[in-house]
């Protein structure tokens, strides 16, 4: 007789396979530990994708407001240069018609500048209020994840200490895991 029609177990297969059978319990923990695990995965990464897009919109803020900034310099600069302009048209002899020209054209580029100033404050203001929508759900998801990995511990020690009410714990952390985790998006 060939040696594949024999098949030689040892006692521990013996012993797992009987265990197997007579512990369902163990099994569904192990189910259930897994489909925590997915749902922290999940979670865990759409609180992480939450926070990038916090950090995007705050980096965009940042860049605006700085471009504001730069812009009212600039145009704090040309209303300046008007200024002196027209001081230099009123105390010139003889009435010159350059510094009343000269004033004019700064005067024109403020207004431009201002105008563009304004512009990139806005900005500034519509990127941090994305910036903290964005953040909103972290909260939610960070608690969320806690309860998940609450619920995996009590799972754990439900299969360790084989009691079914600490598997009902672990139920009810996820539960409100999940509850969470949809409140977050809403």
């Amino acid at each position: 007789m060939p040696e594949e029609d024999f098949e030689i177990r040892g006692a521990h297969e013996e012993v797992v396979e009987e265990r197997a059978h007579h512990e369902p319990l163990s099994q569904k923990i192990a189910l259930f530990s897994a489909v925590l695990a997915t749902l922290g995965a999940i979670v865990s990464f759409l609180g992480g994708h939450t926070q990038n897009d916090a950090l995007y919109y705050k980096n965009e803020a940042v860049l605006m407001k700085a471009r504001a900034s730069d812009t009212w310099s600039y145009y704090q600069a040309e209303d300046i240069k008007r200024h002196l302009a027209e001081t230099v048209a009123a105390i010139a002899p003889g009435g010159s018609g350059h510094g009343a020209t000269d004033a004019q054209k700064y005067a024109e580029r403020a207004r431009a500048l201002r105008a563009t100033a304004e512009g990139f404050d806005r900005k500034s203001e519509e990127a941090d209020a994305e910036s903290r929508r964005a953040l909103s759900p972290h909260i939610k998801l960070a608690i969320a994840m806690t309860f998940i990995q609450v619920a995996i511990a009590l799972a754990s020690i439900s299969a360790l200490t084989q009691r079914r009410w600490l598997l009902w714990g672990a139920g009810g952390s996820a539960s409100v895991a999940i509850v969470l985790s949809i409140i977050a998006w809403i």
